[in-house]
C-alpha cells in the first residue's frame, strides 16, 4: 500500500466505480506472491501433484500482464491473447478434462470439451475482474469457494488460497484501504477454475457442482453481458449494471452487500 501511494498507483473513480475517492491498487500482488510461494512449498513437500502445480504456475504469465495493465492500461486484445495462451498452457498441464455428465448425458468428445474449457477459463478470469467492484466482494467469494472445495476434497491447497486471500481481505474490508487490481482479480479467477477442473479430473468434485458453487459470479457477469449485447452497448465502456452494483446503488452498504450475497 505504501509503495502504491508513493508511485501514485491509485484507482481513480469512473462511471463503473462504487467508490468516491482515489484508492491505492495493486494489492493483489501480495496474494500472488504468497500464493506461488505457498504452492511451491506444497509441491516440494509432495502435497501437490506436478500436473496441478505447473498448471497453476502458468498463471505467472497472467499475473505479469495483469500487473502491467494495472500500471499502464494495456489494449484489451493484448490481455485477451495472454489469457488465452495461459488457459491453453494450464489446460495442457491438466491433461484436458474428463467426460462431463449433464442430466444423464455424458459429453466425451474433446472437440467439444476443449473449446468450452478454454472459453470457460478465459471467461472466468475476466468475470472475476468484472465483479471486483466493491470492497471485499471478490475476496470473500474466493474464500467461500475455496472453503467449500476444501470440505469436499480435503486438499490443503485450498487452505493456502484461503490464507493468502484472508491476509489481503484485512486491508480490503469496507472501507477498503487498498484494492487488489487486475493482478489480483484475474489471478483469483484463474486459480479457482483451474482447481475446479483438476478436482473434476480427480473425481473429488464434479465440474457441474463447481459451476453451481461459483454461480453467484458467473451468472451475474453473463446475464449483464447478454443484456448489454441486446441493448447494443459498447462493451469496452465502463458501467454499473451488475447486480452487486445495483444493490449498492439502491442503498445497501458494501459490507451488507457482500454478506447478504
Amino acid at each position: 500500500r505504501s509503495v502504491a501511494i508513493q508511485h501514485k498507483l491509485v484507482d481513480i473513480p469512473n462511471e463503473r466505480s462504487s467508490h468516491i475517492n482515489p484508492i491505492p491498487k495493486g494489492g493483489g500482488l501480495a496474494i500472488v506472491i504468497t500464493w506461488y510461494i505457498g504452492i511451491s512449498i506444497l509441491f516440494y513437500l509432495k502435497y501437490v501433484e506436478s500436473s496441478l502445480y505447473f498448471a497453476l504456475l502458468s498463471g505467472i504469465f497472467l499475473a505479469i500482464i495483469s500487473l502491467i495493465d494495472d500500471l499502464i492500461n494495456l489494449r484489451p486484445l493484448i490481455r485477451l491473447v495472454i489469457q488465452i495462451v495461459t488457459a491453453i498452457i494450464a489446460f495442457a498441464f491438466l491433461k484436458g478434462i474428463n467426460p462431463v455428465s449433464v442430466s444423464g448425458l455424458e459429453i466425451k468428445a474433446w472437440f467439444i470439451l476443449f473449446p468450452i474449457a478454454i472459453i470457460g477459463i478465459v471467461w472466468f478470469i475476466n468475470l472475476f475482474n468484472f465483479l471486483d467492484g466493491i470492497d471485499g466482494y471478490a475476496s470473500l467469494e474466493a474464500i467461500t469457494i475455496a472453503t467449500i472445495m476444501f470440505v469436499f476434497t480435503g486438499s490443503v491447497i485450498n487452505l493456502i488460497l484461503i490464507a493468502c486471500v484472508f491476509g489481503f481481505l484485512y486491508w480490503n474490508w469496507p472501507k477498503a484501504k487498498i484494492f487488489m487490481g487486475d493482478i489480483g482479480s484475474t489471478q483469483l479467477g484463474f486459480i479457482l477454475i483451474v482447481l475446479g477442473i483438476y478436482f473434476h479430473n480427480t473425481s473429488e468434485l464434479s465440474i457441474i457442482h463447481w459451476i453451481m458453487l461459483s454461480s453467484l459470479f458467473w451468472f451475474d457477469a453473463t446475464l449483464t453481458l447478454i443484456r448489454r449485447l441486446i441493448n447494443k452497448e459498447k462493451l469496452s465502456v465502463a458501467h454499473r449494471k451488475h447486480a452487486y452494483q445495483r444493490a449498492v446503488q439502491s442503498g445497501l452498504t458494501h459490507q451488507n452487500t457482500i454478506l447478504f450475497s
